[in-house]
């Protein structure tokens, strides 16, 4: 099926593509009309309605990003963009009449196009084709539904919990969007981790544990694809929680035998849960959801009868997970400051960890983050700019204080044998720097 609206869909953009070439009128777009026509008509032959969205320069369907289409089709896709065109929904009874519509509407210089492309679309008598933003719900996007204020988006993990529908294609390429610009963007969104000085909400830790588990995974060499699965893993992975009192979650004493039992609960009943949307999320979340706490020797939990490796993938977002766990700042704990995380961490080298894969985690991460403030050898003060994976204990650093020199210093390599002699907590002493950096 999804090879079927992939080809019905590139005869579409290639329709698109005639009218920027040649004009409303021409035989030759009237050719391509047709063609694209037929296409969709066998596709819709075979299900009711389809989707497609555009965000990017990528296109996707369902749960599957279509790279091919995608390299095939950029120029017309930015194209339909620039029109404020995300997504695409054709459905069964599309007359070729209706067609040539959006045809002629996509033919329109951009900025004719005053009132929202669906509303165009209705204007002219088109049924059988919705027009919207991604994220939003379809012809009426942008409007108040089911008590949200008008275009604030509705969280995918609510929409799991009350068992409504998830855009699916919203969430894919959201993700393909920051493998995109991961290297562009990660140490600016490492300084913002810095930065913070408050919780911005209840899922900030899933958020950062997507993030980084999509950056490692990139930087070990996995293909696209499989980054953009993982970080949909790490978005998933604690869904569980939803389901556990938050009197236990926030608890700030040890918790009772019967309270820790409960807590462990939380990986079954996410895999439970995501079992129930394979479909659209595929198994990979709901194996993550099962096994993120089980440990490289299967000492954790849930227990298991015939105890077995966790998945690589498992693998990755438990590191991240307990990596960003120990970074922040909760009730029941002061955030540690990063080389004590590293300690923890390789204490666990070997039992909670895969021994080369959480090497390979420091070497990329390092022991000081980028964006960290650190207090040197010298006793000036000074923000890790860069990591030295031949040394993750001598970062790249830019001095800040006691005069903001914006030079880069490298540790490594330094004949003043400068280095960290400690981390500064942006939440106490490093508060005074954060306007330097």
């Amino acid at each position: 099926m999804e090879e079927r609206i992939e080809s019905s869909f590139k005869d579409f953009l290639a329709a698109v593509q005639t009218v920027k070439l040649y004009g409303l009128g021409h035989p030759i777009l009237d050719k391509a009309l047709k063609r694209s026509f037929t296409s969709i008509a066998e596709a819709l032959d075979k299900a009711s309605t389809f989707t497609i969205g555009i965000v990017g320069d990528e296109i996707a369907f369902e749960k599957e990003i279509l790279f091919n289409l995608s390299v095939f089709a950029k120029d017309s896709v930015n194209y339909i963009k620039e029109r404020g065109i995300e997504k695409i929904t054709f459905n069964r009874g599309l007359e070729l009449v209706e067609l040539e519509k959006f045809i002629s509407l996509l033919a329109m210089p951009k900025d004719d196009i005053k009132k929202r492309p669906q509303d165009h679309l209705s204007l002219m008598g088109v049924r059988n084709i919705s027009l919207g933003r991604l994220g939003a719900p379809g012809p009426n996007d942008g409007a108040k539904e089911d008590g949200r204020a008008q275009g604030e988006p509705s969280s995918p993990l609510l929409n799991i919990l009350n068992q409504d529908e998830i855009d699916t294609i919203a969430l894919k390429i959201a993700l393909e969007g920051i493998i995109n610009n991961l290297g562009e963007h990660y140490q600016q969104v490492l300084k913002f981790n810095t930065l913070r000085r408050y919780d911005l909400g209840s899922f900030t830790h899933l958020i950062n544990v997507s993030i980084l588990s999509m950056y490692f995974s990139s930087k070990i060499g996995l293909a696209k694809e499989a980054v953009a699965q993982i970080g949909l893993s790490g978005l998933f992975h604690d869904m569980g929680k939803l389901y556990i009192s938050r009197k236990i979650i926030r608890n700030p004493d040890k918790l009772s035998r019967v309270e820790f039992s409960v807590m462990e609960s939380h990986t079954v009943l996410g895999a439970n849960l995501s079992l129930q949307y394979v479909d659209t999320l595929g198994i990979m979340p709901a194996v993550v959801c099962f096994e993120h706490h089980l440990k490289y020797d299967s000492s954790g939990y849930p227990k298991q009868a015939f105890p077995r490796r966790p998945h690589l993938v498992s693998q990755i977002v438990s590191i991240c997970d307990i990596y960003d766990a120990l970074t922040q700042r909760r009730c029941y704990k002061s955030d540690y400051p990063p080389d004590m995380i590293y300690n923890i961490m390789m204490r666990g080298r070997g039992t909670a960890h895969n021994p080369p894969l959480l090497d390979k985690f420091f070497q990329i991460i390092g022991v000081w983050p980028i964006g960290s403030i650190v207090s040197l050898s010298d006793k000036r003060v000074a923000v890790v700019a860069e990591e030295n994976p031949e040394d993750i204990f001598l970062p790249q650093v830019r001095i800040i204080y006691p005069d903001k020199e914006n030079a880069l210093v490298d540790l490594k390599d330094n004949k003043q044998g400068l280095k960290i002699e400690r981390y500064l907590n942006p939440w106490t002493e490093g508060k005074d720097f954060l306007s330097l950096i």
